[in-house]
């Protein structure tokens, strides 16, 4: 991609933030929300049709309006216009990222939740807001490595927000039964059509101490890039849900789908740029997974 043709996709994003931006803050302001749940989406297809982003989904992903807690692998900032392009939802952030330039004000238009790493006791203050968010049926999505890696392998999943999805069901006005723990794998596969290899990788993933300014330069000089979504079997959390055992289960379906992802299987699903989009169809039906107590 050249210099000029960089700008010009950048300026046609900044013109289609100022488009939704303002219907968005109405929605948030007087309206119920619903124009602002997909406004961010709109965005987020328009970065993804002029960057040549490929993305395809499968598995089970829950119903429109179904309250879910997404549990997630991290490989890239792509990976927020990846998923936020798919469907109304938001994230759980560091707080550091508020305080970003550009990035922190899309943040909180997306309506992310902060968490503040340094303060163990804010735990708990995050897990009461989504437990609030979830009860209202939202779709929240939390990476939940807790950093980012370099897409091809998993690092450990962190359970101590998993415990929102609990404090869900014991809400004002009495919460739902339960609540679904979902998990999800993203994968960059290929680019060019061509399998992305490993001295790819930081074309793509953006991790450790890699600086931003060379990484985006790498990401913007090449081609088309396919990414595929896997919606793993979702786990119902209950009120005796153990969290810990809950969270393993959902590490270990996002660990096979990434493995499967890295293997060179082509994705199963259908794809959209941005200007075309196939009907969604499950690449297999999985029976929704229950844990017992304990």
């Amino acid at each position: 991609m050249t210099r000029l043709g960089t700008i010009l996709r950048l300026i046609l994003c900044a013109l289609a933030f100022l488009v939704v931006v303002g219907p968005h803050l109405l929605s948030l302001r007087f309206g119920r929300g619903r124009i602002a749940s997909w406004t961010p989406v709109l965005f987020h297809r328009v970065f993804v049709g002029l960057f040549g982003l490929r993305v395809s989904q499968s598995g089970t992903p829950p119903e429109a309006g179904e309250p879910a807690l997404v549990l997630s692998n991290h490989v890239s900032w792509l990976d927020i216009i990846v998923l936020g392009s798919l469907r109304p939802l938001s994230f759980v952030a560091k707080s550091e990222i508020a305080g970003w330039p550009v990035v922190g004000t899309l943040a909180r238009l997306q309506r992310t939740v902060f968490i503040d790493r340094a303060r163990r006791a804010d735990t708990a203050n995050v897990n009461a807001a989504v437990a609030q968010r979830l009860s209202q049926g939202d779709l929240i999505v939390l990476f939940a490595e807790g950093t980012t890696g370099d897409g091809t392998r998993l690092l450990p999943f962190r359970s101590s927000l998993v415990g929102a999805a609990r404090a869900a069901l014991a809400g004002e006005g009495g919460g739902p039964d339960r609540i679904r723990l979902q998990p999800l794998a993203i994968t960059y596969p290929r680019r060019n059509g061509l399998p992305v290899t490993r001295t790819e990788r930081p074309e793509v993933a953006w991790y450790g101490d890699m600086d931003l300014a060379p990484h985006l330069a790498a990401f913007l000089a090449g081609g088309p890039l396919d990414i595929h979504v896997v919606w793993g079997a979702p786990i119902a959390v209950e009120a005796g849900t153990d969290r810990k055992r809950a969270t393993a289960l959902a590490e270990a379906c996002v660990r096979e789908a990434v493995q499967r992802g890295t293997t060179g299987r082509p994705p199963i699903g259908p794809v959209w740029s941005g200007r075309r989009r196939a009907r969604a169809q499950d690449a297999a039906s999985v029976p929704e997974a229950g844990l017992p107590a304990g």
